[in-house]
C-alpha cells in the first residue's frame, strides 16, 4: 500500500500513513485519556479469534495424543507442554493450584505467542482487505481503520495483567484465608506493630499495582515499538523510484524486512515467555507467605 501510495504520486504523507495504522477501530472517540466506554473492535475480534484458534489447537493435540511413537505435532506440543509443566513446578509448589495454573500458563503462553505473530503479517495486508470491504459496504475507505496486533493495544495488554492480579487475589485467599491475607496486608514488610500497619497496607498496594502495570506495559511497549518499526520499515518500500536512491531504497527495504522479522521472531516468542513465567512468579507469590 505504501509502495502505490508514493508511486501514484498522492495519498497521506508518511506521518498520516503511520497514524491511519496505529488508529483503532472504535465504537467511538475516547472523551479521556482513560475511557472505559471505548472499545477497539478489531482489538477484540482478533484477540476473540486468535484465542478460539488457539483452544482449538491445544485440543486437537490433546485429540490426538497417543501412547505410541508421536508424530511431529504431538512431539512438539509434549516439549511444550514439559517445558510450562517444569516451570510451574519450580515457581507453584501447592500440586492442587498447579492443576489449574499450570494449563493457564500454557494458553497464556501460546495465546500471546500467536497475538504477537500477527506482527509478522505484512503491515498492509489486512488493513487493506478491510479497506475494500468497509468501502464496498458504503463507508468511506479511508477512514477504514483495522490494527491486527492486539497485543499492542494497552488495554489488551493490561486486560490480561489484570485477570493475572484477579487470579492472585483469588489464591492469597483460598491459600492463607481471608483473615490471614487480611492480617499479611497490615503486618507485612515492616512488622505488625499498629503503627507500621499503614505502611504495610500502602507498600502492599504499590506493590499490586506496580506489579500489574509493569506486567502489561511490558508486553504492550515491545508490541507497539515492533509494529512501528514494522511500519517504518513499508515507508522504505514506498520511497522506491527509478533513482539511485529510491532502489537503494527498495533494497533497503526488503533487507531490514527480512532481518527485522527473523529477529522479531524471537523478540514474540521472548515476550510470551516473559508474560507467562511473570504470571507463575505472581501466582507463586500468592502462595507465600511474607
Amino acid at each position: 500500500m505504501a509502495a502505490e501510495i508514493v508511486a501514484a504520486g498522492h495519498g497521506p504523507t508518511a506521518g498520516e500513513y503511520i497514524v491511519h495504522h496505529l488508529t483503532f477501530l472504535q465504537n467511538k472517540k475516547p472523551a479521556n485519556v482513560v475511557d472505559f466506554s471505548v472499545f477497539n473492535w478489531d482489538s477484540l475480534f482478533w484477540g476473540i479469534v486468535i484465542g478460539v484458534f488457539t483452544c482449538f489447537f491445544l485440543w486437537k493435540a490433546a485429540r490426538k495424543a497417543t501412547s505410541g511413537v508421536p508424530g511431529r505435532f504431538q512431539a512438539a506440543v509434549e516439549i511444550l507442554v514439559e517445558m510450562v509443566d517444569a516451570q510451574a513446578k519450580g515457581i507453584v509448589h501447592n500440586a492442587t493450584s498447579r492443576k489449574f495454573v499450570a494449563p493457564l500458563a500454557l494458553t497464556v503462553f501460546v495465546w500471546i505467542f500467536m497475538m504477537n505473530a500477527m506482527d509478522l503479517l505484512p503491515v498492509d495486508l489486512l488493513p487493506w482487505i478491510w479497506q475494500k470491504l468497509y468501502g464496498a459496504a458504503g463507508h468511506d475507505p479511508e477512514h477504514a481503520y483495522m490494527r491486527v496486533v492486539p497485543t499492542a493495544d494497552l488495554s489488551m495488554t493490561m486486560g490480561l495483567s489484570i485477570s493475572v492480579l484477579l487470579i492472585c487475589l483469588f489464591y492469597n485467599v483460598k491459600i492463607k484465608g481471608l483473615g490471614g491475607w487480611v492480617h499479611e496486608l497490615f503486618t507485612a514488610p515492616f512488622g505488625a506493630h499498629p503503627l507500621l500497619w499503614p505502611f504495610n497496607f500502602l507498600m502492599q498496594v504499590i506493590e499490586f499495582v506496580a506489579k500489574t502495570v509493569s506486567h502489561g506495559m511490558r508486553l504492550f511497549g515491545n508490541m507497539y515499538a515492533g509494529e512501528l518499526i514494522f511500519l517504518l520499515i513499508a515507508l522504505m518500500g514506498g520511497a522506491f523510484s527509478l533513482t539511485a536512491t529510491g532502489i537503494g531504497l527498495a533494497i533497503g527495504h526488503i533487507i531490514a524486512g527480512s532481518a527485522w522479522a527473523i529477529f522479531h521472531i524471537l523478540i514474540i516468542t521472548l515476550q510470551a515467555f516473559v508474560f507467562m513465567m511473570l504470571t507463575l512468579v505472581y501466582v507463586g507469590q500468592a502462595h507465600d507467605a511474607h
